[in-house]
This record gives C-alpha cells, sequence and structure tokens, in this order.
C-alpha cells in the first residue's frame, strides 16, 4: 500500500509535552461501530469480567548519551544491544565517525566506535560492560525521549519518573510502551475488582519505532527486529481466559505485536523467547488479540498502519479526525483509545 494513504493533518499544538495528572484521567476515545468519549478511568466500565489485560513489563533505560569526539558534539540514542560491551546506536553527526574513533561521554565513561553498519547506525564498544556498563548508563544517560517532544540537552528529571509505566521490571527498552502510562495502583485495583485479569509479557521496545517510513511503499519498508518473552504461564493464562470466553485487550501495540508473533494458527498464545519483526498493515490477519488500547500515532508510521490495520484505514482517519477537533492531546504523552476490530465485510 501507498504510505501516504496513511497520512493525516494533526496541529502541532495537540503533541502532549508531558502526562496528564493524574494519569488516569487522560481522555480515552471508544472506537467501535460510534465514537464515543470516555476517561482512562472508565475503563473498568468497557471491559468485561473474565477479559484479560495483557501489559508490557519493559523497563526503559537512560540510552540517550551526549559526548565529544575531539571537539564534534556527538549525541547518541542505544537501540540494540549487540553483547555485554557493545550498543549500536542511532548518532547524530554520525558522518565524523569513522572506526576507531573514541567518543568520551564523561571523563570516566567512553566507548570505541567498533563499526559502522549499512543501516546507518554506529556500533560502540564500551569501556564498560555489564552491570557496571548498566551503572554507568544511569549515571550519565537521558531518558531517549521521541524527537518531536523538545527538551533542553542533558534532559528532565521529571521524564525519569514520567517516562516509564507502573509496570516496568525489566531493563532493556529505548522507548516506552506508551498505553501503559496512563494506569496507576488505583486502576489497576478497579480493574481487578471488575474481574479483569491481568497478564505481563516483554518487549524491549527499540529506537526504530520513532524512524520515519522513507519508502513510497509499506511492501519495502523493514522493521527494526526487537527482542521480546512469553513466559509459559503467561501463555497459558491468556489461553485460559479466552477459552472460557474472555477477550484479550492488548495495552499498547507493542504487547499487541509481540502477542501476535507468538501466536499459532490455532489461535492459542505459545511461550516465545526471541527477536521479532512483525510489520503489520491492513490485510493482517489477527489471531491473537480482541481488543487494543493505545495511544494516538504520527502520520505514516508504522504505528498509525497497526492501528488502520486493526480497526480499519477509514475508522480510525474519522477517529483521528474526531480527535482533533475535540483537542485529544496526541503521541507519546498524550490520551488514548480503546479500538475494536474492523468486522469482516
Amino acid at each position: 500500500m501507498r504510505v501516504d494513504r496513511f497520512d493525516f493533518p494533526l496541529p502541532r499544538d495537540l503533541i502532549a509535552p508531558h502526562p496528564a495528572e493524574p494519569r488516569d484521567s487522560a481522555k480515552l476515545l471508544v472506537v467501535e461501530k460510534k465514537l464515543r468519549d470516555k476517561r482512562i478511568a472508565d475503563l473498568p466500565g468497557l471491559l468485561k469480567r473474565g477479559d484479560v489485560l495483557v501489559v508490557n513489563d519493559t523497563r526503559v533505560i537512560p540510552a540517550r548519551l551526549y559526548g565529544k569526539r575531539g571537539n564534534a558534539a556527538i549525541e547518541a540514542t542505544l537501540h540494540r544491544q549487540e553483547n555485554p560491551s557493545n550498543w549500536r546506536a542511532f548518532v547524530k553527526g554520525a558522518r565524523k565517525l569513522k572506526p576507531g574513533d573514541v567518543v568520551f561521554f564523561a571523563e570516566d565513561f567512553a566507548a570505541v566506535v567498533e563499526k559502522k553498519h549499512a543501516e546507518g547506525d554506529v556500533e560502540f564498544m564500551f569501556s564498560l560492560q555489564g552491570a557496571d556498563l548498566k551503572q554507568a548508563l544511569e549515571r550519565h544517560g537521558t531518558m531517549p525521549l521521541p524527537p518531536y517532544i523538545k527538551r533542553q540537552p542533558g534532559g528532565s528529571a521529571r521524564d525519569r519518573a514520567d517516562y516509564q509505566t507502573m509496570f516496568a521490571a525489566k531493563d532493556g527498552a529505548v522507548a516506552a510502551p506508551t498505553a501503559g502510562l496512563h494506569f496507576t495502583p488505583g486502576l489497576i485495583e478497579a480493574l481487578e475488582s471488575a474481574g479483569v485479569d491481568l497478564v505481563s509479557v516483554t518487549l524491549h521496545v527499540g529506537a526504530g519505532t520513532f524512524l520515519p517510513v522513507k519508502v513510497a511503499d509499506t511492501q519495502d519498508h523493514r522493521m527494526h527486529e526487537e527482542n521480546g518473552f512469553v513466559s509459559a504461564e503467561a501463555a497459558s493464562r491468556i489461553n485460559q481466559a479466552r477459552a472460557a470466553g474472555g477477550r484479550v485487550v492488548a495495552v499498547g501495540t507493542t504487547s499487541l505485536r509481540l502477542l501476535e508473533s507468538a501466536v499459532g494458527r490455532d489461535g492459542k498464545i505459545k511461550p516465545f523467547a526471541g527477536s521479532t519483526g512483525l510489520f503489520i498493515t491492513p490485510g493482517f490477519k489477527f489471531r491473537a488479540v480482541d481488543l487494543l488500547l493505545t495511544n494516538f500515532h504520527l502520520p505514516k508510521s508504522t504505528l498509525f498502519m497497526l492501528v488502520a490495520a486493526f480497526a480499519g484505514l477509514a475508522r480510525m482517519k474519522k477517529a483521528y479526525a474526531h480527535a482533533v477537533k475535540s483537542h485529544y492531546r496526541f503521541f507519546s504523552y498524550g490520551d488514548a483509545c480503546l479500538l475494536y476490530p474492523e468486522k469482516a465485510k
């Protein structure tokens, strides 16, 4: 499909610079046969007893680094760990770098350019590894906010908490699974009281999620792979809920992509440990997920293509036009929508 079919107008002032306070006060657009304006706090009344919410428990690491090679300023966003000391990174100023160059991110924290990949990213070999490297990132790194959220170099201390879901438990993401940002302990308690189960899976979201689609046709776009894990227990609980008539509600496109990577032809979730580069566009056959809770995404992005595949392109364009008119807040820190699948014609 042509990428320009997924374009839509969006006023820049609707891009949210910070999350709603409290988080579950964010708006929620229910996209079914009709559009309904709700709040995230209304979610317990929108789901049914026996439904299962599947959340992503990845934790965002401070993966953006500012450094220097000589007098040249370097900004690097780590996106994939290759081994205990090596990370691939998207680098502003990559043309200034060549293999063997040393970049200093702090007096006691440096990396050598190991290689430059054909895809345009750079592989760094750090002077530290394992737990020591993790501690150095915590000290010197900043949260890798998407490019449409503007911050001064060095970031904002507030984002250390804001850009992390309450489910965050397993280090490895360099972008937040943003649908999960809307949840609070009180909302989870209300969902559990309503008979909705909660299951965690892990997909370490990569910075590739923010990369623009540079091709004219979706068939020519290649997704960056991300590492994911679905435990045998999580798979069993999801399958049991569905067998009993409950619906699988994916919290975020990351949870959905992982579940659709782990599902068998029989519609049952299998334990999964590995990488996925699943690219979902209209025409995709969904087997694992019944409802999708997700934020509002960028025009012509792979994420908008995914929601168009799930709920229908025409319906999503209508929903987004309504959201713009009603001043919903967009993107990572913005509001959300609850999507019902487009019924087969």
